[in-house]
C-alpha cells in the first residue's frame, strides 16, 4: 500500500481500488502507458536539473512522476521524495526503478486535486509538462501553489507554445483545456516571488515521448510567507 505522508515510506504503490481521482483519467493514462513498453526517455527532464541543482534538499513534490526518472534523481540527491501520479501501471514502473535505483520514494496514486496532499509543506513542488486539465475555479493552479511551504520553490515547466495553439491534434488533444504556466502566474499575490519566467531551448533526453519539442517554457517562483 502507498504510505499516506508523514508515515514510513514505502515503494510499492497503491493498488488500484485506491486510487482518488476520476477514473476515466486514470484509465486514459493506463493505457497510454500499456501501449508502449517504456513512456518516457529514462533521464531526468533537463530543466529539472538546471533548476533544482542551486537548491537546498528538503521534501519534494513530483506532480505527474511518470515512470520516475525524476522521481529516483530526486532521491539519489537527498530530496525527501513524494512522487504523486494518476497511472497505476507508470506508478508500478516508477516503483520499479526507485528500487532498482535502492531509493525511497513516497508514491501517491491521486489527481493533483484530490490527493490527500498536507497543505504547504513542500520545500519544492515540480511538475513538468503536467496535463492539469483546467477548471472554471482554477483548482489545479491552486492545487499547486497551495503545497509549496513558506520560502519553498514551485517549478512548473512545460512546451513553448502550446498554449496559444489552436487546433487539435491527432489524438483530440486540445491545449485549451489544459493548465499552462502564465494561467498559474496569473494567481500569484504579493507571497509570491518570480524567480524565473522565460522561453528557453528545451534540454531534452534521447527518445520518449515529447523528444520533439524544441523550446521550454519555464516557472519558477519562491512562496515568502
Amino acid at each position: 500500500m502507498t504510505d499516506t505522508i508523514g508515515s514510513p515510506a514505502s515503494d510499492t504503490p497503491m493498488p488500484a481500488d485506491g486510487y482518488v481521482g476520476d477514473p476515466a483519467v486514470r484509465a486514459e493514462w493506463d493505457n497510454r502507458y500499456t501501449d508502449r513498453q517504456q513512456l518516457w526517455s529514462g533521464q531526468p527532464n533537463g530543466a529539472l536539473v538546471a533548476e533544482a541543482a542551486g537548491l537546498t534538499t528538503g521534501r519534494v513534490l513530483d506532480v505527474g512522476c511518470g515512470e520516475g526518472a525524476d522521481a529516483v534523481w530526486l532521491a539519489r540527491g537527498g530530496w525527501d521524495v513524494t512522487a504523486l501520479e494518476v497511472s497505476g501501471v507508470a506508478m508500478e514502473r516508477a516503483a520499479g526503478h526507485a528500487r532498482d535505483a535502492g531509493v525511497t520514494v513516497h508514491w501517491v496514486h491521486a489527481a493533483l486535486t484530490e490527493a490527500p496532499l498536507p497543505p504547504a509543506s513542500f520545500d519544492l513542488v515540480s511538475a513538468q509538462y503536467p496535463a492539469l486539465l483546467r477548471t472554471p475555479g482554477a483548482a489545479a493552479e491552486r492545487a499547486l501553489l497551495a503545497a509549496v511551504a513558506p520560502g519553498g520553490v514551485l517549478l512548473l515547466v512545460h512546451h513553448a507554445g502550446m498554449d496559444t495553439q489552436q487546433a487539435q491534434d491527432s489524438n483530440g488533444f486540445d491545449p485549451a483545456d489544459y493548465v499552462w504556466p502564465s494561467m498559474v502566474a496569473a494567481l500569484l499575490d504579493d507571497d509570491w516571488e518570480v524567480e524565473v519566467d522565460e522561453q528557453r531551448p528545451r534540454v531534452a533526453p534521447d527518445g520518449g515521448a515529447g523528444a520533439h519539442h524544441t523550446d521550454d517554457v519555464v516557472l519558477r517562483v519562491r512562496r515568502l510567507r
